[in-house]
């Protein structure tokens, strides 16, 4: 008897371990399949991302109220037919587009010339460089009371911006028409108001406006002369050419660029932006709505 209840006894306990065994097995095959059907979601996630990054996204640039912000509109309809939208941040400053560029708040920039960058990124220490140039805005002098340069009177205030990367292109004015002389050897455009070597009329050059108030205050007729940059002129309401007493000429080395942080020129979506800012439909855009205020870069 006692025999027979041992063979029982081991009976069922080969049969639990049997069991047991069973389970860990479908247990663990279980938990292969589930394994590899999450590696295949994980592959086609990745997939999806991938189809996703190459039909394209959003694309953010700060960005002048005008003609930037403008010009960038007329490229988003033409960006769309690649699955890229445009988001256009505008910001009326020259501060606040580089800041946010170098913070990764933004993908590009779109207001700046070669100079104020490099200004910049020597005083800020931005990494950031040019994705290549969309167009030139010629500057302009305004008067409400003389029609030339020549015929302002000795000892005047010029109003312009606290822009030192500009104060050799407010100079050149002024040089051009012979009123003003600047140290021998220095290009224009790196020069700035301590290079004045001859000022005969005793032209008072105040720089120590913001550029975006410069409309009002030649509205205001605060200075008998007023050097304004295009951009604001034309969201202020003021033609370039039509308005002001002395322009500059297309060959002007201000063009104005597109910024994005340094290696970021190699991306597909901001290479294709910059195809459609340098590209005919833009550079036809720009010659009808702008009648020379805003001029193509070459």
């Amino acid at each position: 008897m006692k025999k027979f209840l041992l063979f029982l006894a081991l009976s069922v306990f080969a049969v639990v371990l049997v069991a047991c065994g069973s389970g860990e097995e479908e247990g663990a095959e279980e938990s292969a399949d589930t394994g590899e059907e999450t590696e295949e979601s994980a592959e086609n996630g990745q997939d999806s991302s991938e189809e996703a990054s190459e039909e394209g996204g959003t694309l953010s640039v700060a960005a002048s109220p005008a003609p930037h912000a403008e010009i960038l509109e007329e490229a988003a309809t033409i960006l769309e037919e690649d699955g890229i939208e445009l988001d256009v941040n505008i910001v009326n400053d020259y501060t606040t587009p580089n800041r946010l560029l170098a913070d990764e708040e933004v993908d590009a920039n779109f207001f700046q010339h070669t100079p104020y960058l490099d200004g910049e990124v020597e005083s800020h220490g931005y990494d950031l460089v040019s994705a290549g140039n969309v167009h030139i805005e010629p500057m302009a002098v305004y008067s409400q009371d003389y029609d030339a340069l020549e015929d302002v009177p000795d000892g005047s205030t010029i109003l312009v911006s606290n822009n030192p990367a500009e104060e050799g292109r407010f100079l050149s004015f002024f040089v051009d028409a012979g009123l003003v002389e600047i140290e021998e050897g220095i290009d224009i455009e790196n020069a700035t108001f301590d290079d004045i070597t001859e000022n005969p009329h005793d032209f008072d050059f105040n720089n120590q406006t913001a550029p975006e108030l410069l409309v009002e205050m030649y509205n205001n007729n605060e200075a008998p002369v007023v050097i304004i940059n295009s951009n604001f002129a034309l969201d202020g309401g003021l033609s370039p050419v039509d308005d002001s007493i002395a322009i500059e000429d297309g060959d002007s080395p201000y063009a104005n660029l597109v910024a994005v942080r340094s290696g970021d020129e190699e991306r597909e979506d901001i290479q294709k932006l910059m195809e459609v800012l340098q590209g005919d439909e833009i550079k036809q855009f720009i010659e009808d709505n702008y009648e020379g205020a805003v001029i193509p870069a070459e």
